[in-house]
This record gives structure tokens, C-alpha cells and sequence, in this order.
């Protein structure tokens, strides 16, 4: 028994929309290399995709080296570069808050003993100290 196959149309309607998908210019789909937007792309079902065994195999031997391959591995990498950076920015971001935090209790305690000082010398310039010897001098 033979496979089922699909009809010379059919085959150059997914070789087609191969091409579009591999070139980056999808008119169907968001240009992403799966399967399932190549069938999409084509405007067939998933079912007649798989029948095209021979555009299938082309694909499996494509994908991988396709310039819209290339782009989509360079934007998963730039992703993860930027998730990585995130993270990093979000660690140094909770570190200077513990820092801002830890410095504003610091300044709070000056600000209070700072207010203390003031009023202890305010308190102390108001009293009279007599001197020693002062009756001496005379």
C-alpha cells in the first residue's frame, strides 16, 4: 500500500508557503518556523500537510538553516540576554533599597540626637554658673 499523497497544486501551494516562511515574509501567519504555520500559511489543513511528505521532509532538512531560523535563534537569544539583565537589575535594584533604607535610619538617629544636642544646649546656656574665685578679684 502507498502513502497518501497530495496533489501537484497542493504540494507547490506548501512549497510556497514554505519559501515565504523561510524567506521571513509570511502573508498568513506571524512567521514563526512551525509546522503548524506552515500549513496555515498554505491554506491547507493539517491533515493535507501531513500527507505532503515530501515538503515535509524538505522542511526538517531547511529549518534549521534558514535565515528566519537564524533570526528567530538571535531573538530568542537577545531575550534571554535581556531576562538575564532584568534579573541582574532587579537584585541590584533590592540591594539599593536595603542601602536607601539602612542610610534613612541613619540619618533619623542624627537627626534625633541632633535635636537633643540642640536642646541640651539651649537648656545649659540658659543657667547661671557662678565662678570660682570671682569674689577673689575685686
Amino acid at each position: 500500500m502507498t502513502p497518501p499523497t497530495v496533489s501537484a497544486k497542493t504540494e507547490q501551494t506548501l512549497r510556497e508557503a514554505m519559501e515565504r516562511l523561510f524567506t521571513g515574509r509570511p502573508a498568513r501567519t506571524d512567521g514563526k518556523l512551525t509546522k503548524n504555520n506552515l500549513w496555515r500559511e498554505a491554506g491547507v489543513s493539517r491533515a493535507t500537510m501531513n500527507r505532503a511528505t515530501a515538503v515535509l521532509a524538505e522542511w526538517d532538512a531547511r529549518a534549521g538553516h534558514s535565515p528566519a531560523s537564524l533570526r528567530d535563534q538571535q531573538q530568542r537569544d537577545e531575550i534571554s540576554r535581556l531576562r538575564r539583565q532584568l534579573k541582574d537589575n532587579r537584585k541590584e535594584r533590592h540591594r539599593l533599597r536595603h542601602q536607601v533604607d539602612a542610610a534613612a535610619t541613619v540619618i533619623a538617629t542624627l537627626l534625633a540626637e541632633n535635636a537633643a544636642l540642640r536642646q541640651q544646649l539651649a537648656n545649659r546656656s540658659a543657667m547661671v554658673i557662678p565662678l570660682q574665685g570671682a569674689s577673689e578679684v575685686r
